[in-house]
């Protein structure tokens, strides 16, 4: 029975995550490797953001039948997280890593949740996105869905991207791999359309070969070193031969641009993500690709160092043909998710491109630019859905004249579109311009190809919207294009919570782009802390 389910959860959730990184005032440590007692507030800001969506997921699957109460709790769970990861941004900021372990048992013996201010960063973000997509959700998915699971597939898919920014242990960066994959699968599928299907078999087939990979070069990788915790595999493979770190590492790297979806192992990402509702796409847009960027930061230049040096030039080589080819794969499209499905794969490269530089420069970029796509591409997928909602239009080949009618979505459109190409005065200007200049600072043939790359995508993509704008949004409608379905909005209908959740994610586009300053410093934090891990070894392993 669900209902029995919750504190089974529970039960699991809470003495797992009671006691943290040191001693508390009122315990004693009972050799090296345990601790006792309970801890302060602050370390359970480690595990309060994956805590509370994993808390929605269990009790709305105990309120299958009750449909109108399962947003409100999601809702509240979304929004507590938020609260949680403000906080947790905060004090990671003013005080550096911050952790928490489970079980009494002391790094690297036990399981260690640790954020970095790079973590905290993109856990802000999860959560914030998440959050605002609950508005958009509520108009788009129906009591069918809403029986089937959608609010707890869509807590879980939270709850484990959120894990894998926080989590301080490899093998569970496989774990919370899992937990959202799992729940992304559920989600794919929900409305049970063939369509649907061949998506999420496409989707389901590559991505399982990448965590398979994943789980591979997880256990290779403890065969030699002999621990599982991040700092202090660091610490262990500073004193080991290239040779076997190669190997691994050339595992990883391939599992983590499969999940990013890097050409060439791009196929299966604009082959599903235009199949499932429209805020399932743009929360995969937004956050999953990242997860593999942010793994591949983590694992290539924090754990592997200089002895990872060989695949940074190579990462970011593979960057400026993922950003080219994905700009030409987005004019290539005619079928509007699609197109911002290979904007999605043309970012990731912009990101890589950031990541070969291998310098503090270019990972600020690369970290902001990833906070910015997020962002955009979410709110991407959620205007071709708004605009779907209004006119039905689907395909460039038929025009909505939307402009006239309905000029809000037509607007909101622009500014995503001109913030995904780079323009000013949006949010995607100033990553890309640090990118620019980290490349002309790098030098050498990657620096001018990373520069090139970067400009030459930023004017295809402002081609492919400026095209889907004058195609879609301006032009009357046409008889002889592709047939569309015709417009899901009901007669009578309010549009307000999916233009509300636009019009904030719009604000949040241009704010960043007016003052982008927070977030370069939050950015530069996270790439000086990636590049110099000494704080995240001293709080995580008592090391100086």
């Amino acid at each position: 029975m669900p209902h029995r389910l919750l504190p089974v959860v529970l039960a699991f959730l809470l003495p797992t995550a009671a006691l943290a990184a040191g001693p508390s005032d009122g315990g004693a440590t009972t050799h090296g490797a345990m601790l006792t007692g309970l801890t302060g507030i602050i370390p359970w800001l480690v595990v309060l953001p994956i805590l509370f969506p994993i808390i929605g997921a269990g009790l709305t699957l105990t309120l299958r039948n009750r449909l109108g109460l399962q947003y409100r709790v999601a809702l509240g769970a979304m929004f507590l997280a938020a609260i949680c990861s403000a906080a947790l941004f905060a004090q990671v900021s003013a005080n550096g890593p911050l952790m928490m372990v489970a079980g009494n048992w002391l790094p690297p013996f036990g399981i260690v949740m640790a954020v970095d201010p790079f973590g905290a960063l993109l856990v802000l973000v999860t959560s914030l996105v998440g959050l605002i997509g609950l508005a958009y959700a509520r108009g788009d998915v129906d009591e069918a869905g809403t029986q089937f699971g959608f609010y707890t597939f869509y807590c879980l898919l939270i709850a484990g991207v959120t894990g894998a920014f926080s989590t301080g242990d490899i093998f569970n960066l496989y774990v919370w791999f899992e937990v959202f994959l799992v729940s992304s699968f559920g989600l794919i599928v929900l409305g049970g359309r063939r369509i649907q299907f061949d998506g999420a078999v496409k989707y389901g087939v590559l991505n399982l070969i990448a965590t398979t990979i994943f789980l591979i070069a997880v256990g290779v990788l403890y065969g030699f070193t002999g621990t599982l915790n991040m700092a202090d595999i660091r610490l262990v493979i500073a004193d080991l031969e290239t040779a076997p770190v190669v190997t691994v590492g050339a595992m990883f790297v391939m599992a983590f641009a499969m999940k990013a979806a890097a050409i060439p192992l791009h196929f299966w990402l604009p082959a599903s993500y235009h199949t499932p509702k429209v805020i399932v796409s743009a929360l995969f847009a937004g956050l999953l690709t990242k997860v593999g960027i942010y793994s591949l930061m983590r694992v290539m230049i924090m754990l592997f160092a200089a002895k990872g040096a060989l695949f940074v030039p190579m990462i970011g080589w593979l960057g400026v043909v993922t950003a080219l080819l994905g700009a030409v794969g987005a004019l290539a499209q005619v079928d509007l998710k699609r197109m911002a499905a290979f904007l999605v794969i043309s970012g990731v490269g912009i990101m890589l491109i950031g990541f070969g530089y291998g310098t503090e420069a270019g990972l600020t970029g690369a970290i902001v630019y990833a906070v910015h796509s997020i962002i955009v591409m979410t709110a991407m997928f959620l205007v071709l859905g708004y605009a779907q909602r209004l006119a039905g239009v689907t395909h460039l080949t038929t025009g909505t004249d939307l402009y006239a009618v309905h000029g809000l979505a037509a607007t909101l459109f622009l500014i995503f579109g001109f913030a995904a190409a780079g323009l000013p005065p949006f949010s995607g200007f100033w990553p890309k311009l640090m990118l620019i200049e980290a490349g002309f600072q790098t030098g050498g043939t990657l620096g001018i190809a990373g520069v090139v790359g970067v400009i030459l995508s930023g004017l295809l993509t402002t081609i492919a919207v400026g095209r889907t704008w004058v195609l879609v949004y301006l032009r009357p409608p046409q008889d002889d294009g592709v047939p569309d379905p015709a417009p899901t909005l009901a007669a009578g209908a309010s549009p307000r919570p999916f233009a509300f959740s636009l019009v904030l994610l719009a604000l949040i586009v241009v704010g960043i782009g007016l003052v982008p300053s927070p977030l370069i410093e939050a950015a530069r934090q996270g790439a000086a802390g990636l590049l110099d891990p000494s704080a995240y070894l001293e709080r995580v392993l008592e090391v100086e």
